[in-house]
């Protein structure tokens, strides 16, 4: 088993072809998206079409958003998923209904085996953070670690990482960028294609292979995206300033 495991692409076509781009010279053609398509990024409806064709896809809060209500949004993730909403609803009429039922489908989780796919977390799939720092809480963590039978993927925070049972947390780089699956449960963040928040600007993701995970990071046209969001006057040009920034 070969997959690529993507996660929180916010409209940022640039970053997601990069990302394609990169999966397909692994030789990768099994993808999973760990939700938030859109949001934030200024190009929600190509990134709903991409993420169409892959295997699989849960829905992130960002999608729920888009699709009722955005709560518990900061001002600007509020705007950005308003004027997503209105793109959706401005398209023509076959690709309007074709987009509008993807969202409206996607599950909460998928499972494979003993491997979970959600956007958050086991027990709040679409809205639950799990942070390095959770694991200087037990509770929580022994709750969400009693929900996996094995592995299970998140994203939502855009940080990237490996929380282990035992409670310890590891970035990317305390690892050399790889680990194995072994018998122990693991939580492995695979950050964020559109909107890297781990002071990395990078498009992030990850290859499963079998019983062995690699972080990637690949590098886009961030420049391009940053012009499209100033041009667009319900994005807020900060979205742009993150991107650079890696934050």
């Amino acid at each position: 088993m070969k997959r690529a495991i993507i996660s929180d692409i916010h409209g940022n076509l640039e970053a997601l072809d990069a990302v394609l781009e990169d999966i397909t010279k692994r030789d990768i053609e099994d993808v999973v998206c760990l939700g938030d398509i859109v949001g934030y990024g200024p190009n929600p409806l190509e990134c709903i079409d991409r993420v169409m064709q892959f295997r699989a896809c849960v829905m992130g809060n960002h999608d729920q958003a888009a699709l009722y209500n955005p709560l518990y949004f900061n001002s600007s993730a509020t705007r950005a998923i308003l004027w997503t909403r209105r793109m959706l609803e401005a398209d023509g009429p076959l690709d309007r209904s074709k987009r509008w039922k993807f969202l409206k489908h996607l599950p909460p989780a998928v499972s494979d085996r003993d491997i979970l796919y959600v956007h958050g977390s086991p027990r709040d799939p679409h809205n639950e953070y799990v942070f390095s720092g959770d694991v200087k809480n037990p509770m929580k963590m022994q709750h969400i670690f009693s929900l996996i039978e094995h592995v299970c993927f998140v994203g939502h925070t855009h940080i990237p990482g490996i929380f282990t049972e035992n409670l310890s947390f590891f970035a990317p780089e305390d690892v050399d960028f790889r680990s194995a699956v072994g018998h122990e449960k693991l939580i492995v963040n695979v950050g964020s294609v559109g909107q890297p928040r781990n002071g990395n600007p990078l498009a992030s993701y990850v290859v499963l292979d079998d019983a062995q995970f690699r972080f990637c990071r690949v590098q886009y046209d961030l420049e391009k995206t940053v012009a499209k969001i100033e041009a667009i006057p319900d994005l807020d040009d900060s979205l742009g300033y993150r991107l650079r920034h890696g934050r």
